[in-house]
């Protein structure tokens, strides 16, 4: 009689212990199908690849581009900047929901202060909604410091840019003579200083891609331009400019032709006039290297340009090329 009494309550308690377990076991349920795992993309624009490495410059905006799928409603992804082990800002990145409500893209600007190696984590934390996920970017940051002598980074990024706007400068990460004369012929085109150091105005214009050599006769085919009012002169293809130097012209008293003419005769080395590499467009007017090239006009009528930049430009130049000489 005992027995059947104890199985009896056994039965009757049995449905509500199960009641009991329900509400715990039904949110798990719901958590694993309301928290879909998440997947993030990153991207950042406003650096620089240089030898093979993302760069970018203390002070100038970086921005944020990513990706999270699946887009649920509601939720927010975190940018967290760390600059080597110290946290340095965090911000909330809103998502924009693409066409198909399939994936959603989020934009953030940020300006690194500082120097220093520095990564970028785009993250979501797991709600009971979607699940966690993060993307990491990573990039060195420098400061916009160069001048004479030194070398890094910065200063081959300053090479590469002037470069990609048009200045012969060369390649090596070191701020030697020709990269003075470089930033000295881009001083010139832009109406600044002429001197060969940087400038805040400088390293903004280069950065942006702007202060080119601004070609005259883009129909001249494979020829030269020198603009007397700069002092610059340019070797251009086709309507690009592939490199552009600095230049002194002829002073007041012997004045260099003005006009179109054609390169008739070559003469390498150096003559008893001490030019160097000589290229001829009409009777005794040359572009040459030259021991002295002073920021204005002072020859005794032909195009002067640095002994370290003569060769380069007599090799570029065939002969029955034209070149323009203009104000």
């Amino acid at each position: 009689m005992g027995d059947r009494m104890v199985r009896r309550a056994l039965l009757t308690l049995a449905p509500l212990a199960v009641l009991a377990l329900a509400p715990e076991a039904a949110t798990a349920a719901q958590a694993s199908t309301a928290a879909p795992d998440a997947r993030i993309s990153l991207h950042i624009v406003g650096s620089w690849s240089v030898a093979r490495r993302p760069l970018a410059v203390a002070g100038r905006a970086l921005r944020a581009e990513g990706r999270i799928a699946p887009y649920v409603a509601g939720e927010t992804v975190e940018l967290r900047v760390w600059r080597g082990h110290t946290l340095v800002q965090r911000i909330r990145a809103h998502l924009k929901p693409t066409a198909t409500q399939r994936t959603a893209t989020f934009n953030v600007r940020f300006v690194p202060a500082r120097s220093g190696f520095t990564q970028i984590f785009a993250v979501h934390a797991r709600t009971a909604r979607q699940g966690a996920a993060s993307a990491r970017a990573a990039l060195s940051v420098v400061a916009p410091d160069a001048g004479p002598g030194s070398r890094g980074p910065f200063v081959a990024l300053l090479q590469q840019r002037l470069a990609a706007v048009g200045y012969a400068t060369p390649q090596t990460g070191v701020y030697d003579q020709l990269t003075g004369l470089a930033v000295l012929a881009f001083r010139k085109v832009n109406g600044m200083a002429r001197v060969t150091t940087l400038s805040p105005r400088v390293v903004d214009r280069v950065l942006r891609g702007v202060g080119g050599f601004r070609v005259r006769y883009p129909g001249q085919g494979h020829h030269v331009e020198a603009n007397l009012g700069w002092q610059v002169l340019a070797l251009i293809d086709h309507g690009r400019v592939v490199r552009a130097y600095t230049t002194s012209s002829g002073k007041p008293s012997t004045p260099t032709v003005l006009g179109t003419f054609h390169f008739y005769m070559r003469e390498p080395g150096t003559n008893s006039h001490g030019m160097v590499d000589s290229t001829y467009f009409i009777r005794g007017y040359a572009i040459h290297g030259y021991y002295d090239v002073p920021t204005y006009n002072a020859s005794h009528g032909c195009l002067r340009v640095p002994i370290p930049d003569a060769f380069a430009i007599y090799s570029w130049i065939h002969l029955g090329d034209p070149i323009d000489v203009y104000y």
